[in-house]
């Protein structure tokens, strides 16, 4: 049997991983500040990053699949909170990192997440793996995030970045937030709605982690987007179709501004991202339209 150290499993993403690994083929350790007792496949093992401890157990571990982070959105973009989101993923990944390099081991495959906020605001660009970087806070983010992860090739046969878009799913995430409204058939789009949202299924993201630890592979980085981004106003209108019935409405720039600060960016900045390495190696995508995206989540609670 095979093992995969899932650290940040216990988040949406992660979670979903573990649901669709199979028990049968996959034992999981997952890095957890407060360990639960094992159950079928799963292990718990204590880390505590701020402090550096790991549990030297967990890094009995073919594969890595490396999620850590706080919550980009949320809360506001204070200079600590900025800290945070940043020390968050850099100093989980080094521990990692140090860990392995002190017990002499070596991973198959490790694949660590980033995000498209690394692209910034382009605006209609179409952005690709090989596109620079943005000039802004979530791009020196996730710059920080992948020159850490860059750091697991030394101890990882194989190693990939996966810089994630807007994950779409029932439980968590952006997508019940967009719903809020939806009982009274109201759903807003931001500013203009004319910037481009790059999003991905649960499912489909969670298959693109599980494809790069299973699959040769040539690409190092890869975008975990659908092939079909939307302009904001679209999107909203896709999310709606999916329900069924209401109005689109934007909420102003202005407002959103003043509410959000600099985190304001998030909904705010287009990032016109297209999968290219994904497409290259044949991915098969089961979610490339919205609205019967949205509908699945919606039909199947995920």
């Amino acid at each position: 049997m095979k093992t995969i150290l899932i650290a940040g499993g216990t988040g949406l993403v992660g979670t979903r991983i573990i649901e669709l690994l199979d028990p049968k083929e996959y034992h999981i350790n997952i890095l957890t500040r407060s360990p639960k007792p094992a159950k079928n496949n799963i292990t718990y093992h204590h880390w505590d990053i701020e402090k550096g401890i790991i549990d030297e157990h967990a890094l009995d571990a073919d594969y890595l699949i490396n999620l850590t982070g706080a919550g980009i959105a949320d809360a506001r973009w204070t200079d600590s909170r900025k800290k945070l989101l940043i020390d968050s993923r850099v100093n989980s990944t080094m521990l990692i990192y140090s860990a392995m390099k002190k017990a002499n081991r070596k991973f198959k495959v490790a694949v660590s997440a980033s995000a498209i906020g690394y692209y910034g605001d382009q605006g209609d660009k179409v952005l690709d793996e090989s596109s620079n970087p943005g000039d802004e806070f979530l791009s020196t983010c996730c710059m920080l995030w992948e020159d850490a992860s860059s750091k697991l090739s030394e101890v990882a046969s194989q190693n990939r970045i996966l810089r994630v878009g807007l994950v779409l799913s029932s439980v968590g995430g952006a997508l019940p937030k967009i719903l809020m409204t939806k009982a009274i058939r109201v759903f807003n789009y931001f500013g203009n709605g004319k910037q481009y949202y790059s999003w991905i299924h649960i499912d489909d993201i969670s298959r693109m982690f599980i494809h790069l630890l299973q699959s040769p592979g040539y690409n190092t980085i890869y975008n975990g987007v659908t092939p079909r981004p939307l302009m904001n106003k679209k999107f909203t209108e896709e999310v709606r179709d999916a329900i069924g019935s209401g109005v689109v409405i934007p909420a102003p720039s202005f407002g959103l501004k003043l509410a959000l600060g600099e985190m304001s960016n998030v909904v705010l900045n287009s990032n016109r991202v297209i999968p290219k390495n994904f497409i290259a190696e044949g991915f098969e995508y089961r979610y490339i339209d919205l609205t019967p995206a949205v509908e699945d989540l919606l039909a199947r609670n995920i």
